[in-house]
């Protein structure tokens, strides 16, 4: 099945060289990524090798980090579509620099413990999912339909590089002046992601959905929830991404803890393993509109699931040495290039056939499926390890990472032969700036 929408491309919408409102997007989200990867090798390293943190408190932090999705990502996405974007983002921005600066503060006097970490999770956990829900919402508001996975690609790719060069930073930020000081970067990443927020030019517009008649934030939740519901390809894309979400959330939760612990790794065996792994996110983003191009979204979609399960098989296999590390580090890659490929194809497809009026709360629907599982994917994962040992939550993960391939192969989205482009309606998106980069 090939699935297209009526509509012509037009020649103003062919670049995204110049175009400096996306120009700055990508620099502002790529900064808070890069302290957000210092973070990820740091908080691992002060909690378990500094702070002795146990299976169980290492599975509470996992559990209060993801709890705001659940709790805040439809409420986050009928709030984008009545407000608007970009003060959003600068705002969470700036509240998630003081919270993050509270942990290095908290270790200068003395005070750093699990329960410190504990309250940091929450509110940096509710901050991101505001930002990230302003976030997305925006691209669509910043380039054309015929540039929109371009745009995505775009994004990813950058995030990639931001992924393994923060990951590297924080690893020698943590080997050099320990733990607790790297959130000082990761603060300061923060405030330069808010600047660049705050140089975003957004259309002179009203935010989608603003005209329309203000009711009851649950009923415009309800839209959300509907439309997600009654639309095949949607509703079968967010199926299997919900099921991606709840296993990645029971092998996610003890991976950095298995490398620190029974691979003995060390911080920096832990930074070479995911930055190798975010180097595949950017090859990944970069070559996903080509393959998607020549194959058509459904097969990639489907192949892009298929590789999740099987590159995460050495994880369970893997004993201390540098050969493992190695052999993570490349399975990791392949798997990270292989979900961004998939994740910004089926991001694209969804963006594209959805109601700009209901884009935020579409997308916050999805969000809230998917990484909202993730909560109870790490209670169930500290269950599982409390009962028969970490490996065994390691091994679940990826044995339920089977269930959404099969999920995609009987769903219509594997007939997805055509990426779809979309007429822009009057007063659409901005036009991006001619040229190429």
């Amino acid at each position: 099945m090939t699935v297209s929408a009526p509509g012509a491309v037009g020649a103003e919408e062919t670049s995204l060289r110049g175009h400096r409102s996306f120009g700055a997007y990508l620099a502002g989200e790529s900064a808070g990524l890069l302290g957000t990867s210092v973070h990820v090798v740091a908080l691992p390293a002060l909690a378990v090798l500094e702070l002795k943190a146990t299976p169980g408190q290492v599975a509470t932090l996992a559990f209060l980090a993801q709890a705001p999705v659940f709790v805040l990502a439809l409420p986050a996405g009928a709030v984008v579509d009545r407000h608007g974007t970009r003060a959003l983002m600068v705002g969470t921005d700036l509240v998630a620099a003081a919270v993050v600066a509270a942990i290095p503060a908290a270790a200068l006097a003395g005070a750093l413990s699990v329960p410190v970490l504990y309250a940091v999770a929450v509110v940096l956990g509710a901050t991101a999912v505001l930002h990230q829900a302003a976030a997305i919402a925006i691209v669509p508001q910043l380039v054309g339909p015929a540039l929109l996975h371009r745009a995505n690609a775009r994004v990813g790719a950058a995030f990639g590089v931001a992924d393994t060069a923060g990951t590297y930073l924080g690893t020698a930020v943590v080997t050099l002046a320990g733990a607790a000081r790297a959130f000082w970067l990761d603060s300061a990443s923060y405030l330069v992601s808010a600047w660049f927020a705050s140089r975003i030019a957004v259309s002179g517009r009203p935010p989608a959905g603003s005209g329309r008649r203000r009711r009851r934030i649950a009923a415009e939740i309800g839209e959300g929830l509907a439309y997600t519901a009654r639309t095949p390809l949607v509703r079968d894309l967010v199926g299997a991404l919900a099921v991606t979400g709840f296993a990645t959330g029971l092998t996610g939760t003890f991976f950095a803890y298995h490398l620190l612990t029974a691979l003995h790794a060390g911080p920096t065996g832990l930074g070479f393993v995911m930055g190798i792994s975010g180097a595949g996110a950017f090859a990944g983003a970069l070559a996903a509109p080509r393959i998607a191009a020549r194959y058509g979204p459904g097969p990639v979609l489907v192949a892009g699931f298929a590789a999740y399960p099987v590159l995460g098989v050495p994880l369970l296999l893997a004993r201390p040495g540098t050969a493992w590390l190695t052999t993570l580090a490349v399975a990791g890659a392949l798997q990270l290039a292989a979900a961004t490929v998939a994740g910004t194809t089926q991001r694209s497809l969804r963006q594209q056939i959805c109601p700009p009026e209901l884009q935020s709360r579409a997308q916050q629907t999805s969000t809230w499926l998917v990484c909202g599982s993730r909560p109870f994917a790490a209670l169930a994962g500290g269950a599982l390890a409390a009962g028969f040992g970490v490996r065994a939550a390691l091994l679940a993960g990826t044995l339920l990472l089977v269930v959404p391939v099969a999920m995609l192969w009987r769903s219509p989205v594997r007939r997805v032969t055509a990426m779809p482009v979309a007429t822009a309606p009057a007063g659409g998106p901005l036009p991006a700036a001619p040229g190429d980069r």
